[in-house]
């Protein structure tokens, strides 16, 4: 069982003059989840090499056992500082596609050649995609091979924007996840701000925010098992 782990190179949060980059936990609880499963996970970005994490994610409230076993383990950091070129990523090499959030997605996953392509490659060869947080923005370019938005007439879910103005960070983004979502005919839902929230529509999988993100991990191990 073979999934690459896809994380943002983007680092700066809008104009604000703040960084940005992945979440520790969405990274760290899905990795762990797949990682004690047997999976073998290789991790890329964009720009290869050490991909930016977000501050807030390493604030003392933000933490988890899974990121608190992360901090410890020097073979995965190592492993995420020198996470391989997106480009060099082949989906026939792999059984599924996670993708960790963060705000950094919002600006380069949603628009990178290569990811969209790569995740439209995927779920052509039926293998799963799983999103969480603000991840599913790189669905928003993403075609099916209709030629129509791959989340039109889907099921999804994905950072709400009540959740994006409890952060106030609604005039910074460079789009609303849940409003975008929903433009592209995608039947997007969502539960409580910050609880674990996730929907699966076949081989599509998404989580609603941090707290979601060990559970799609686990819908995505249930989908690769079947």
């Amino acid at each position: 069982m073979k999934v690459v782990m896809v994380v943002t190179s983007h680092s700066e949060l809008g104009d604000t003059g703040e960084k940005t980059g992945f979440w520790v936990e969405e990274f760290a609880a899905p990795y762990y989840v797949l990682a004690d499963a047997g999976a073998e996970i290789t991790i890329a970005s964009p720009k290869g090499g050490q991909p930016p994490v977000d501050p807030k994610s390493e604030a003392a409230d933000a933490q988890t056992s899974s990121t608190e076993r992360f901090y410890k383990d020097s073979e995965v950091i190592d492993k995420v500082a020198h996470s391989q070129k997106l480009s060099e990523i082949k989906e026939e090499e792999y059984d599924a596609v996670f993708y960790p959030g963060g705000h950094g997605p919002l600006w380069d996953l949603a628009t990178d050649k290569n990811s969209i392509e790569l995740i439209e490659s995927f779920y052509n060869h039926q293998k799963p995609i799983a999103f969480v947080c603000h991840s599913p923005a790189a669905l928003v370019n993403v075609k099916a091979k209709n030629g129509e938005p791959l989340v039109k007439g889907k099921a999804v879910t994905g950072f709400s924007n009540t959740e994006e103005e409890a952060v106030q960070l609604t005039k910074v983004v460079p789009f609303l996840l849940e409003d975008e979502l929903t433009k592209q005919g995608a039947i997007y839902s969502k539960g409580d701000d910050w609880a674990s929230y996730t929907k699966q529509d076949g081989l599509l999988i998404t989580g609603q925010n941090p707290g979601s993100s060990a559970a799609v991990a686990e819908l995505l191990l249930k989908t690769l098992k079947k």
